[in-house]
C-alpha cells in the first residue's frame, strides 16, 4: 500500500525548512546506510544531532500529530525522528530496502520499520531527475511529489532515487513502526475509514455509519499492537 499524503507541511513551514536547510552542515549519506545500502547510495545528509535536524524534525512531528491522512493511514505507534537528505550533482540512490529494526539516537528506544515516509521539501521543477520508484507486483511505480507533500509505503519495498541532473532535491525521510504490523490489514482499515468518512458526508445520520465505525474500531482492537 502506497499512500500520498497531501499538504503535511503549510507554505510557511516549507520557507521554514528551505531557510534552515540553506545554511545547514551537509554531509555524506552513505554514513548512515547498511553495508549493502551504502553500495548503491550517493547522497548528502544531515547529522541527526545537528541543530538544524533536530529544530525541523521537532516540527514535522508536530505536523504530522495533525494530519488526519497520516494518521488513518499510517496508524502510528511510534515515529522515528526525522532526518533529511538531499540530492544534487548526479546523486542517486539505487535499489534498496530499509532496515528492519530502528534505534531512536541516544536513547534505548528500538523502532521497528513497519512504514517508510518521503516528505519532498522542494517542488518537482526546481530539479531533473530525482523520481522516487518502487517495484510492486504491478510494475514499477514513480512519484515525484510538491513540496510539503508525503508518500508512505512499505519499508519491506525495494525503492529507488534515480539521479538528480540539475538543481536539488531535499526531502525528509523517517520510519514509522504502526499499531497494525500487517501491510494488507492496514490497507483494509484505511479502505475501511474512507468508506465511513464518505458515508458520513452523504448520510451523516445513517445507521451503517454507525455499524461500519464499530466494525472499524473493533477490528483494530483485534489487530493492534501496542
Amino acid at each position: 500500500m502506497i499512500v500520498q499524503v497531501p499538504n503535511v507541511l503549510s507554505p510557511d513551514d516549507i520557507r521554514r525548512c528551505r531557510d534552515a536547510l540553506a545554511s545547514a552542515t551537509w554531509q555524506g549519506g552513505r554514513q548512515t546506510a547498511g553495508s549493502l545500502a551504502a553500495r548503491v547510495k550517493d547522497n548528502q545528509q544531515l547529522a541527526h544531532d545537528d541543530p538544524v535536524a533536530r529544530q525541523l524534525s521537532n516540527l514535522i512531528v508536530e505536523r504530522l500529530s495533525a494530519s488526519e491522512r497520516f494518521i488513518a493511514a499510517a496508524l502510528p505507534l511510534k515515529v522515528l525522528p526525522p532526518l533529511f537528505n538531499r540530492y544534487t550533482g548526479d546523486g542517486s540512490y539505487g535499489d534498496h530496502i530499509d532496515n528492519s529494526i530502528f534505534t531512536v539516537p541516544g536513547t534505548p528506544v528500538r523502532i521497528r520499520g513497519d512504514l517508510s515516509a518521503t516528505l519532498f521539501l522542494t517542488d518537482p521543477d526546481e530539479y531533473d531527475g530525482g523520481e522516487l520508484s518502487f517495484q510492486s507486483d504491478l510494475g514499477r511505480q514513480t512519484v515525484k511529489l510538491p513540496a510539503g507533500y508525503m508518500i508512505l509505503y512499505p519499508a519491506s519495498t525495494v525503492h529507488r532515487v534515480s539521479p538528480v541532473t540539475r538543481g536539488a532535491r531535499m526531502s525528509s525521510f523517517f520510519w514509522i513502526q504502526s499499531l497494525v504490523r500487517e501491510h494488507d490489514r492496514r490497507a483494509m482499515l484505511l479502505e475501511l475509514d474512507d468508506t465511513i468518512r464518505e458515508l458520513a458526508i452523504e448520510t451523516p445520520e445513517a445507521p451503517a455509519v454507525l455499524k461500519l465505525t464499530g466494525l472499524y474500531h473493533n477490528l483494530l482492537r483485534t489487530w493492534s499492537d501496542t
